[in-house]
């Protein structure tokens, strides 16, 4: 093979990726980065009609979605996009606490993952994240968009668990950690749980600092317990939900009068992310009194896999999503291959497996 052939292979191999944002001066920045860290950008668009039209044209492997852009906004380019050539879709914000409800909006439409722009789209803050945001385009391209487009989940919008005549613990505690693909599972899975389980529960979901809040608002709309976003010294009690801040790790620092007590670290990252469910795992399994399980969702990387080990060795019982049904299957599949895991469920039965955890 000459040079030039070479050229042409490597470049056929590369992640090939459609940029698009109504500013062109962060369509270059993003581009650049990314080209620059060996990714192919086939074209670039600067609203969301031109981007539907783009992933029709070149069938990228991933695009990069702005949200707020004229003409056609992000929302509608990711419903528009699954519905015609399905393609894994990383949304970029860059103002976190304005376009929370607008970044879960297009994951119900089908939206894999967000990334934070950095700094008011400041280009060389976005270049010292290069190396994450490389990272995160590819592995929102190896994502399964089956298991996240609307005709691909069992409920996008579960109704609240009917109260049950099953008999549970005192001071049940459920660790949930996801990434990649989790915010809808979690929300499912989450709005499933009948309040009269009491179960106390704790999430880690890989996301944004300036996302963490309004999404434990979601979740709180979405079922019966009551959840908020957790903060220093914070307790969960029985019917309650704290989701880690983002940017923090969620440590259980005690357990007491049926509540758990937390605290929020900003040590170095673990599994290059912060909040890490490793981390929250550990400490529940050293901290809780009670039965406790954890369950491991979709999402990329190993986070979790050491978590479980601890989890499994203090006694508790370990859930992981299956692959059919996780737009990644990193997280939950390297718990599996602790050997740690109790159980093995789609996304639809992750609920039931953890009330069949605990019943009694």
């Amino acid at each position: 093979m000459n040079a030039a052939d070479a050229a042409d292979a490597g470049a056929a191999a590369a992640t090939r990726v459609v940029v698009v944002d109504d500013s062109r001066f962060m369509r270059t920045v993003i581009s650049d980065v990314l080209e620059a860290g060996g990714l192919s950008v086939v074209e670039t668009a600067s609203n969301g009609a031109r981007a539907v039209a783009a992933v029709q044209d070149h069938e990228p492997d991933v695009v990069t979605m702005d949200l707020e852009m004229p003409e056609m906004d992000g929302v509608d380019a990711v419903e528009e996009i699954m519905s015609t050539r399905p393609t894994p879709v990383l949304v970029l914000s860059a103002h976190a606490a304005e376009g929370a409800d607008r970044t879960f909006e297009a994951m119900e439409r089908g939206a894999v993952d967000v990334f934070e722009k950095p700094s008011g789209e400041i280009s060389a803050d976005l270049r010292r994240e290069r190396t994450r945001l490389v990272e995160t385009v590819e592995a929102v391209a190896d994502a399964d968009v089956s298991a996240t487009t609307p005709d691909g989940r069992t409920d996008p919008h579960p109704e609240v668990a009917a109260e049950s005549d099953a008999a549970y613990p005192d001071d049940p505690t459920l660790v949930v950690g996801a990434s990649t693909g989790g915010p809808p599972v979690v929300e499912e899975l989450v709005g499933r749980l009948p309040p009269a389980a009491g179960l106390r529960v704790l999430v880690v979901q890989h996301m944004p600092a300036g996302f963490t809040a309004r999404y434990a608002d979601r979740l709180d709309d979405a079922s019966g317990y009551d959840v908020r976003e957790a903060s220093e010294r914070a307790r969960v009690g029985a019917g309650e939900v704290l989701v880690a801040k983002g940017d923090r790790h969620l440590r259980v620092a005690g357990d007491g009068g049926g509540r758990l007590r937390v605290r929020l670290t900003d040590g170095p990252p673990v599994n290059n992310v912060r909040p890490a469910l490793d981390v929250t795992l550990a400490s529940a399994a050293d901290r809780v009194d009670g039965p406790l399980t954890a369950a491991v969702l979709t999402g990329m990387g190993a986070d979790g896999a050491d978590g479980v080990r601890a989890v499994d060795d203090a006694g508790g019982t370990v859930i992981a999503q299956d692959e059919a049904t996780s737009a990644v299957f990193g997280m939950p599949g390297e718990a599996i291959e602790t050997g740690a895991v109790d159980a093995v469920r789609p996304r639809g039965e992750l609920a039931a497996a953890v009330l069949e955890a605990f019943e009694s």
